[in-house]
């Protein structure tokens, strides 16, 4: 207890007033200190009681087994299927292409139109490939003319002229010799002069040199003429390709149909003006068509020709077409960001609802079991190459290897390892481990 360390003395009743009054003041800060004190050990107190619960909790959770779902096997029909777009074709189509620029002069159908046999659709300006075409075959008829006289060595007229000239010219060397031969008997019987032999012997000699230089060049004109005949053989070939070629192209100024079918398209009208190769009409029959179905390369392996297509379109969606299979690809190409075979399936197309060119969902039935042991997919795990699953024995989970064959979207088909009613762990929160104690739970 403290003490005041002045009293006044000299005014006892004031001084015994200060003193009560001061240790009254120290007795209530005393008592609020111990109140105060024992306020915060209830609070400490009621912390450790909360620490020690969440401890026991925590303690309590991690020994409590986890939650894991789990799914019967059992057996039922499965299907292997490859899922992909593709492209429908018409499988023989006959594309009309303009084989010159000109203007469309007349068109006599109308698209998705029924066509028969030779009638008529399109029809071009023609007139002037016309008009070239007649030039051309003027053209033809003079070479055709200048090889006949390459042959023959010249224009008849030429060889006839000639002809005569060299056989003129043989006529009178054997005349001057004969005469020569005469006159020399004449000088020998003094009937002649030997001057009139020098004169009737250089007339010989002029016509021998006159004959000789007809035969030269009749053997100069052999010589050209197996040159002149090879030249004008090319230029008759020339003007035969280009009679050929305009004849095509008045003929494609007309466009038919070349069968019975369907005109799908017809991008043309009358008046617009066409360029070389420019698509005039597209015909084919439609009630068999192809669908070019994009498969992506892991999958390719278990194609096969003759496998079951069914084929959907988002423009009808309650409607499905199918078919089979029929070209397998050979070899992988890249299509956009993907690596596909491009096969060929032949699709039953009667009532002619699916269109050329539309894109398609193709389902391919690759294999079918009856009767297969199945386990969801999302329950097979891999470990390098192979397969296994955990199964529930006695509350524990334990890893089991399994050998899988047709797969679908959801399920496998298993081979060994498992019976029917086994239950196979599906993925939970917790990874699992073989001998690992659960609480299971059936899967949704």
């Amino acid at each position: 207890m403290g003490y005041p360390d002045r009293v006044n003395i000299g005014k006892p009743g004031r001084g015994l007033l200060q003193f009560v009054v001061l240790r009254g003041r120290r007795g209530a800060e005393a008592r609020a200190n111990m109140a105060e004190n024992g306020k915060r050990k209830r609070n400490i107190l009621i912390l450790a009681a909360v620490i020690i619960v969440l401890i026991v909790a925590v303690f309590s959770l991690r020994k409590k087994a986890p939650l894991v779902p789990f799914e019967e096997v059992v057996r039922e029909d499965l299907s292997a299927t490859i899922t992909s777009n593709g492209k429908v074709e018409p499988v023989a189509a006959t594309v009309a292409r303009a084989g010159f620029p000109a203007f469309v002069s007349r068109v006599a159908a109308h698209e998705g139109q029924a066509v028969r046999r030779g009638q008529l659709i399109v029809t071009l300006d023609a007139a002037d490939v016309r008009s070239q075409l007649a030039q051309a075959r003027a053209d033809l008829l003079g070479a055709q003319t200048d090889l006949q006289h390459a042959r023959a060595g010249g224009p008849p007229d030429e060889v006839a002229q000639f002809e005569s000239d060299l056989q003129a010219a043989r006529l009178e060397v054997t005349n001057l010799e004969h005469d020569e031969q005469a006159l020399e008997n004449l000088v020998a019987q003094h009937a002649a002069t030997p001057e009139e032999l020098v004169q009737q012997q250089a007339r010989l000699a002029k016509a021998r040199g006159n004959l000789k230089a007809l035969e030269a060049k009749k053997q100069l004109r052999t010589q050209q003429s197996a040159v002149t005949v090879e030249s004008a053989g090319l230029h008759v070939s020339q003007a035969q390709e280009l009679v050929r070629s305009l004849e095509e192209k008045v003929r494609s100024a007309t466009v038919v149909a070349p069968t019975d079918g369907t005109l799908y398209s017809l991008p043309v009208k009358a008046g617009d003006y066409v360029k070389v190769g420019d698509t005039l009409a597209e015909m084919a029959d439609l009630k068999h068509v192809q669908v070019r179905a994009f498969v992506d390369e892991p999958d390719l392996g278990a194609l096969e020709a003759g496998q079951d297509v069914e084929v959907t379109w988002d423009a009808r969606p309650d409607h499905m077409w199918t078919g089979h299979t029929g070209q397998v690809p050979k070899q992988a190409v890249a299509r956009g960001m993907r690596s596909v075979g491009e096969v060929l399936c032949t699709i039953d197309n009667g009532r002619l609802e699916l269109l050329p060119n539309v894109n398609v969902q193709v389902r391919i039935l690759v294999r079918e079991r009856r009767g297969a042991l199945v386990v969801p997919r999302e329950a097979v795990r891999d470990d390098r190459g192979r397969h296994y699953v955990f199964l529930l024995v006695d509350g524990k989970v334990r890893r089991r290897d399994i050998t899988v064959g047709v797969a679908s979207a959801s399920k496998y088909e298993v081979l060994s390892g498992l019976a029917a009613k086994d239950r196979v762990a599906l993925p939970a929160e917790k990874e699992l481990k073989d001998g690992m104690e659960v609480r299971p739970m059936e899967a949704d």
